[in-house]
C-alpha cells in the first residue's frame, strides 16, 4: 500500500501524512507544485523526526507520478466526496496507491480520470468534507487491515 498528495497546501498536514506512512511502514508519493516550499524544514514541526523515517518520493508533476505509477503497474484510488462507494465496501489491493487531492481545492478532473476507483468517507448530512490527512489515515486503516498489511514490528 502507498499514499499520494497531490498537490499539498498545508505543510502540516503534508507532515501529518508523512508521519502516518512512517508509522505503517507505507511509501508517500507528494506531487507538486506544493503550496508551500517542499522540504524537511517545512513539515518538519508536524513530522516531527518521522520525516527521516518514510520512504518519500517525490514527483515534479503530475506527469512524472503517472509515468511511475504506469511503470509500477499500480492501481490508483481516489479518495473524494464526488464518489458513490463507501471506503468500507471497496476491495483494497496490496500494491494500491491511495491518493487525496489539496486542502484547498480537492482533485481536479485529470485526477479524477486517471483514478482506477473512487472512494467516499460517509459523513453526516450537511457535513462538506473531513481533514485530508484524518480521511487518509480512516481509508489507509481500512485498506490495511483488508490486505493485512500491517507493518511488522513493536
Amino acid at each position: 500500500m502507498e499514499i499520494a498528495l497531490f498537490e499539498p497546501d498545508q505543510p502540516q498536514n503534508t507532515g501529518t501524512m508523512l508521519r502516518l506512512a512512517a508509522c505503517m511502514g507505507t511509501p508517500a508519493h507528494v506531487i507538486e507544485p506544493c503550496g508551500f516550499p517542499f522540504s524537511h524544514k517545512a513539515f518538519r514541526r508536524s513530522a516531527m523526526d518521522y520525516a527521516n523515517l518514510v520512504e518519500l518520493l517525490h514527483h515534479m508533476d503530475w506527469a512524472s507520478f503517472c509515468r511511475a505509477r504506469e511503470k509500477a503497474g499500480k492501481r490508483l484510488i481516489l479518495l473524494t466526496t464526488k464518489a458513490d462507494t463507501a471506503y468500507t465496501d471497496f476491495e483494497f489491493s496490496p500494491d494500491d496507491i491511495l491518493i487525496v487531492g489539496s486542502e484547498s481545492s480537492g482533485a481536479p478532473a485529470q485526477v479524477h480520470d486517471a483514478a482506477d476507483a473512487r472512494v467516499t468517507i460517509p459523513m453526516a448530512v450537511g457535513a462538506r468534507s473531513i481533514n485530508v490527512a484524518v480521511s487518509m489515515a480512516m481509508v489507509l486503516g481500512e485498506a490495511i487491515r483488508q490486505t493485512n498489511g500491517w507493518p511488522k514490528g513493536n
